[in-house]
């Protein structure tokens, strides 16, 4: 059975309208041309008529196949949901490689070819911040990625490519996605050169199925040419990754001088003790006099009382 996708389906429709412009356009002008001979006027003026008929749809046509090429399939995916292509696991073979044996006469020995099949896995302290609690279905589905840097109002990817000069700067990973459900839990893993250098994950809220991105804008000097990965993850199940390459060497961090200001010290005003001092009376002496009396004499002699 014959599948066609609705991108496949829009194209062949417009390249079909195209060419049936240009060929109305062409009987249009071969019928104005012929009527000119026909000397019956009646008859001329039909295939006249007929001419420029089809003229005018062909005109028509021209910019209704422009509308369909270009806004016809982001209305349908407002309405069906886009299927992605299911990506098979990579698998990673190892090139054979001669081993000389080092004796009089060089003996070349093959190695044999071995085919290493792994699936990526979440990292465990990534699995530690899950917030979902709703399980992920087994029939999410993502498409490879594409990397760019600019995507635009529709979430398409602007220039897409694999390889990328520095400075890279602000880089998108867009993707189609389906059966998704919302609450599951939704990771985007990127990896240099096999290292883990940035992720995102958290509850996905954007429905079952259309389109999405992960993206990723470090400071410059963190784009390091080589190899880079982005695998996404529904739960803790791999569901897509993506590769590119960045080039060039990433520019230096420029240096900005940082201006200290040292504050003037403010005078403080010097405090002068003042020292009171009280003299202390040395206590007075107190002299105590006692007056003893004399006693009185008393005279020997006795009054007698004259006559």
């Amino acid at each position: 059975m014959l599948q066609i996708d609705i991108h496949s389906t829009v194209l062949t429709t417009a390249i079909i309208m195209g060419v049936a412009a240009l060929i109305m356009l062409i009987f249009g002008i071969n019928n104005i041309l012929k009527s000119r001979k026909i000397p019956f006027y009646a008859k001329r003026h039909a295939r006249m008529v007929r001419g420029w008929r089809l003229i005018i749809v062909a005109i028509l046509l021209i910019p209704l196949t422009w509308l369909i090429l270009n806004f016809s399939e982001p209305v349908v995916y407002r309405f069906i949901s886009p299927s992605p292509t299911i990506t098979q696991t990579p698998t990673v073979t190892i090139t054979p490689s001669i081993t000389i044996t080092p004796s009089i006469t060089l003996t070349p020995t093959i190695t044999e070819t071995l085919s290493i099949t792994s699936t990526p896995s979440l990292p465990g302290d990534i699995g530690d911040e899950f917030e979902a609690t709703v399980t992920p279905s087994p029939d999410a589905l993502f498409s490879d990625l594409q990397f760019s840097r600019r995507i635009d109002d529709n979430l398409q990817p602007i220039e897409p490519a694999l390889d990328f000069e520095n400075p890279v700067g602000h880089l998108f990973g867009t993707y189609s996605f389906n059966n998704m459900t919302d609450g599951v839990q939704w990771s985007a893993l990127w990896y240099y050169e096999g290292e883990l250098v940035y992720y995102e994950t958290y509850p996905w809220e954007f429905g079952s199925g259309g389109y999405g991105y992960t993206d990723w804008n470090p400071p410059s000097n963190q784009w390091l040419p080589g190899l880079y990965e982005v695998q996404i993850f529904v739960g803790l199940n791999w569901k897509s990754s993506g590769f590119f390459t960045v080039l060039g060497q990433p520019p230096e961090p420029s240096i900005t001088p940082t201006v200290t200001r040292t504050p003037t010290p403010s005078k403080t005003p010097t405090i002068t003790p003042t020292v009171t001092v009280t003299h202390t009376l040395w206590p007075t002496r107190t002299i105590t006099v006692t007056i003893t009396p004399t006693p009185s004499r008393t005279p020997r002699w006795t009054a007698t009382e004259s006559p």
